[in-house]
């Protein structure tokens, strides 16, 4: 008797969205290994072969993991969201999301082939003066450009969706791409600018420099709201997923839309918080933007509040009693729930380190040390990969047409644990070594101060066993990405979308005005940084050309 196989989407779109992940997962094995050989050459115990550079590895974990794999994994993501959830895409929309995806892959393969090559140790950042070959810059202008198509391929379904359905609720995973994707849009104008109009002039020779600080500044405009690229899907799944796993209903669907209203108005004129110590910047514009990003706490807030209700109301209904019964209700052996939210727990620790890196008093004692990365690994390395596994374990299998089995579930709750476990031993080292002044992006780890230097070597030793769990936790990512996708039995597997309570009026008409939010946007975005970059571009150094971009 053969097995019925059912997709959650239509072949062709099933296909599609599985060449994003294809594409992430590949990544995800070249970033973490990379990453391992980083914690083992700080430990000091470990020599990388004379072939390697320390910093080259560095640029591979930073780009693949933190530019390639997300966006890919992102995109991927939503437009299954979107499909889902709209009715599907039309046969114009189907070829455009595959030209995006060309042209970024065309991107990527451009730029890993000159970080392999040595001809882009640039770091994460790729900051001048360091330079790398131009076809780097080139492939990452193709990445950029790429994403741009498929925020296109958005805007266009949920806009066919509101044509097609007047005065009905547009879908809150479409409405929430949407917005992901206006915040991508508007914020890596910012890299754009700075990798077409300075870099790539730079490094074909055509101008002799550029303009460094408007370089720095340009980048971190695109730099922090990337942290809420990475972050807003996850809240996709943690608002309109996870309720549906655990069986129960979204708590306020215009509480949800109202958040990421939010975030959009605010997460993007913030990046002068990542430049606190840079001179060239006036003071008063760097304490606007501190502002401006303490207040993006408010809908976060607002989303530990909506989530917990969720789970709360859902314990209640399964007769949980006292103040914290519900909490022995959830689905903990379910790793589709247990994943998502062990990367929400360390949302909480990270978050509170969010707010001391943004303070400009207690940044100046952790600034450019690994505090800082330790900082990032729990964020995005964790409250996010985690988010983003957990969404892996049911959106693969009901692309496939297979089913998402028990041992393949017991495989994913000890994939979390182990990722938790070795991301809690590593970030821990790296926020107190952060605290003794050592330093972020160097391969040299000698203490040069008076404290203990057992204790210091403990901190390395720490990291490097923190990155050697989480090897072997990405090791285990990939065996069940491999079977989900290739091995599993054929069947099928639920795509999770939660509903809305039915006793809850339909969400305001203005949520839907998207001249009024962008403009909205663009205001603020025109309030924080018009003075400041006239006032770094008049002031370019000495023998500074033409508009004095280089």
């Amino acid at each position: 008797m053969s097995t019925v196989v059912k997709r959650s989407l239509p072949k062709s779109e099933s296909k599609l969205v599985m060449a994003y992940m294809y594409v992430a997962f590949i990544s995800l094995f070249i970033g973490a290994t990379a990453g391992l050989l980083q914690t083992l050459e700080r430990s000091g115990k470990f020599t990388l072969p004379s072939f390697i550079s320390y910093y080259q590895i560095l640029t591979v974990h930073g780009v693949i993991l933190g530019l390639v794999l997300t966006t890919f994994f992102i995109l991927g993501f939503m437009l299954s969201a979107q499909s889902k959830t709209t009715g599907g895409y039309n046969k114009t929309e189907r070829r455009l999301a595959w030209t995006s995806f060309y042209v970024m892959l065309t991107g990527v393969i451009m730029a890993t082939v000159m970080i392999l090559m040595n001809e882009a140790t640039v770091l994460y950042t790729f900051y001048a003066p360091l330079q790398a070959h131009v076809i780097f810059y080139i492939g990452l202008a193709l990445v950029i450009v790429g994403s741009w198509i498929d925020g296109f391929v958005i805007f266009k379904r949920h806009a066919r969706f509101r044509k097609e359905n007047p005065g009905e609720r547009t879908p809150l995973l479409s409405y929430m791409a949407v917005i992901t994707m206006l915040m991508w849009q508007i914020a890596s104008i910012g890299v754009a600018v700075t990798v077409v109009g300075q870099t790539i002039p730079w490094a074909l020779g055509w101008v002799d420099g550029i303009n460094v600080l408007l370089s720095r500044t340009l980048f971190w405009y695109f730099g922090h709201p990337l942290v809420y690229f990475w972050l807003l899907p996850a809240y996709m799944m943690w608002y309109a997923i996870m309720p549906k796993i655990i069986g129960g209903k979204i708590f306020s669907d215009s509480l949800a839309r109202f958040t990421f209203i939010l975030l959009l108005l605010f997460s993007i004129p913030v990046g002068f918080h990542h430049q606190l110590t840079e001179p060239g910047i006036d003071p008063f514009w760097k304490y606007i933007q501190v502002i401006l990003t303490m207040v993006v706490v408010v809908p976060s807030m607002m989303t530990a509040f909506s989530l917990f209700a969720t789970f709360e109301a859902r314990g209640r209904e399964l007769g949980a009693k006292g103040l914290f019964g519900w909490v022995k209700k959830l689905p903990w052996k379910d790793a589709r729930f247990f994943a998502p939210f062990v990367g929400m727990l360390f949302f909480i620790p990270g978050g509170a380190g969010g707010i001391i890196n943004a303070s400009n008093q207690m940044n100046q004692v952790i600034h450019n040390t690994i505090w800082v990365t330790g900082h990032f690994h729990l964020t995005a390395a964790t409250s996010v990969m985690l988010t983003f596994f957990g969404i892996a374990y049911w959106l693969i299998p009901s692309l496939t047409g297979r089913q998402y089995t028990p041992a393949m579930n017991r495989l994913a709750i000890l994939q979390t644990v182990l990722w938790a476990v070795g991301m809690t031993i590593m970030s821990t080292s790296m926020h107190w070594q952060g605290l003794l002044g050592a330093p972020r992006r160097s391969a040299y780890s000698e203490y040069l101060g008076n404290a203990d230097t057992a204790a210091w070597g403990s901190y390395q030793i720490a990291q490097a066993v923190g990155g050697s769990i989480l090897f072997i936790g990405m090791i285990v990512m990939l065996v069940i990405f491999i079977n989900l996708a290739f091995f599993a039995p054929k069947g099928s597997t639920e795509y999770p979308v939660a509903k809305v309570n039915k006793l809850e009026a339909q969400p305001p008409k203005v949520f839907e005005n998207w001249p009024l939010w962008i403009g909205l946007t663009l205001a603020l975005v025109l309030f924080a940084y018009t003075i400041p970059l006239i006032d770094i571009i008049q002031n370019a150094p000495p023998g500074a050309k033409g508009f004095k971009l280089w």
